[in-house]
């Protein structure tokens, strides 16, 4: 018993890929997902969306020590929250002239920090919570960030999203799925979720349950992109999607 139930694990992982049939799968798998991945994939092959060209692990310097690397990915990923690709990368090209470390940060007062980053959203609160990160981040991790998913999200205006880019992007470890408004609206289009999720972190945990692990890093971009370019949270393109033809979606849009 506990060997069938070891092999039934490693199918769900696996997929079953290459046996030309129909493997027995222990765990809940969406219709044509597979195919409707490979369609994305297709679609996003140009790489040519605002999140590729602006996207976090484009607005931090490569050539910075990993310390400060790490520290600006995660002040890019605080400052992305309801802000657009275009503007985040913007506030971030200023604050790397000022010298994005945490010590020019500490010694920032909040009205230069405001008239630096503004105007992505909520900036007012995103100058309180990013003095009061970098501060924890000095006094408690030597200036760098938090490797655990856990840890993140105790700091200050980091969010489970956030979270799980910081280890993507900052510490090249995969955690779990960084779920934002793009995954979680084209997860629930597709019905890449059991039922209809209301939250991010529910799509998050119904998206782990199936979803093999190798895919977990890639989702995020491959869906993000794609949310920004054709399946757009009002007036979707459908006309331009290839998977307009087996997407649950398409025919009510």
């Amino acid at each position: 018993r506990r060997s069938r139930r070891r092999k039934s694990v490693a199918i769900a992982y696996e997929g079953g890929q290459g046996d030309g049939a129909e493997p027995r799968r222990p765990r809940w798998e969406p219709r044509d997902w597979r195919e409707q991945l490979e369609r994305i994939r297709e679609m996003r092959r140009s790489k040519d969306a605002p999140v590729d060209e602006m996207g976090v692990q484009k607005c931090y310097d490569s050539s910075a020590p990993p310390q400060v690397m790490r520290y600006q990915v995660l002040l890019a990923l605080m400052l992305s929250s309801q802000t657009k690709d275009q503007v985040t990368s913007a506030a971030m090209q200023r604050l790397r002239q000022h010298g994005l470390t945490v010590d020019t940060v500490l010694q920032m007062d909040d009205e230069t920090l405001g008239q630096i980053i503004y105007p992505v959203g909520f900036w007012r609160n995103k100058v309180k919570y990013i003095k009061q990160t970098t501060a924890i981040l000095k006094q408690k991790y030597g200036g760098d960030i938090p490797s655990t998913v856990e840890e993140l999200v105790q700091l200050p205006g980091v969010g489970p999203k956030m979270a799980h880019l910081a280890m993507h992007i900052a510490w090249d470890s995969v955690a779990g799925i960084a779920v934002d408004t793009h995954v979680h609206r084209i997860s629930n289009r597709l019905k890449w979720v059991k039922k209809e999720t209301k939250h991010p972190e529910e799509t998050r945990v119904a998206l782990e349950d199936w979803l093999p692990r190798d895919l977990w890093k890639e989702i995020n971009w491959l869906l993000v992109g794609f949310g920004q370019q054709t399946c757009l949270p009002v007036n979707p393109r459908c006309s331009q999607c290839l998977n307009q033809d087996i997407c649950p979606a398409a025919k009510r849009l």
